[in-house]
């Protein structure tokens, strides 16, 4: 029956993705969320697998499984890539210490420490920067435009305290409350 075929197919479309914003939840320590997909991938889940399993002697219903599982993740990986969930430590190893780059890193609100280290034939000059995942890409860019053979590097922090990113949030939590606030006086 072709109708079960679409079936798997579809819910493995809707499985995959879900599967993904769980462990996406569960990595960033967002449990009540982790959990919430949890229970909307199990059901899915017991679905799909339900079909597939009533009849082992169609292959339509393997295949729908199997391609629906490959094209969730492909899903799954896009919509993870424009959440961008989370922050992202970018590191620039540059040769010379670049004033103008620095200036524009934080003129558009990038927050940048350097610092002058030893190379194996020279000093170079690291920029360290911790930023929204939605701005890495800005970042690259900028790094681009003024130094084109920067080594960057970049890597997701599990957690961080402190300094200009946690002082901006404060600010803005602070922002948001007393809007709030205002709203419901």
């Amino acid at each position: 029956m072709l109708w079960e075929a679409i079936i798997i197919f579809v819910a493995q479309l809707l499985f995959v993705p879900i599967l993904t914003l769980r462990t996406i939840m569960m990595v960033k320590g967002l449990k009540g969320k982790a959990a919430g997909f949890g229970i909307l991938e199990a059901v899915i889940y017991i679905v799909a697998i339900g079909i597939v399993l009533s009849d082992l002697s169609n292959f339509y219903n393997m295949a729908a499984y199997a391609l629906g599982f490959g094209a969730g993740l492909y899903i799954g990986a896009l919509i993870e890539e424009k959440l961008a969930i989370g922050f992202v430590t970018i590191e620039a190893n540059i040769t010379q210490k670049n004033e103008a780059l620095i200036n524009r890193l934080r003129e558009v609100g990038f927050s940048v420490s350097t610092s002058t280290v030893e190379g194996i034939n020279s000093t170079r000059y690291l920029l360290y920067c911790t930023a929204r995942r939605d701005r890495e890409k800005e970042f690259y860019e900028i790094i681009d435009q003024y130094e084109e053979k920067a080594f960057v590097a970049s890597y997701e922090p599990r957690n961080f305290k402190g300094g200009y990113i946690t002082k901006g949030m404060r600010r803005r939590r602070e922002l948001f409350l007393k809007k709030k606030k205002n709203k419901s006086a």
